[in-house]
């Protein structure tokens, strides 16, 4: 599982750099370490929800859904918008 995972992963930073050259979007490079922390959250919140709900712990899952993945999608939207905010600036 963790294989494709780390492939759709791969395959979507991919796709994210080709476009991001396509529309000239200049991405700074905190905004991307924001953005691998956001991802490495959200991959560890889903192997503790994966790993807890198999242990039958749904107290546990619901736990780090929201402890870790919240932060998680924050982070996310941060590094999403930083540059959307400069390229519609100067778009």
């Amino acid at each position: 599982m963790w294989f494709f995972i780390g492939l759709i992963v791969g395959v979507g930073l991919l796709a994210l750099i080709f476009w991001l050259r396509n529309k000239q979007i200049a991405v700074k490079w905190y905004e991307w370490l924001v953005g691998i922390f956001g991802l490495g959250l959200l991959l560890f919140m889903i192997q503790n929800i994966i790993g807890s709900v198999r242990e039958v712990e749904p107290v546990a899952a619901w736990q780090f859904l929201w402890l870790i993945g919240l932060p998680a999608l924050i982070l996310l939207g941060l590094a999403w918008w930083l540059p959307w905010r400069r390229y519609r600036k100067k778009g």
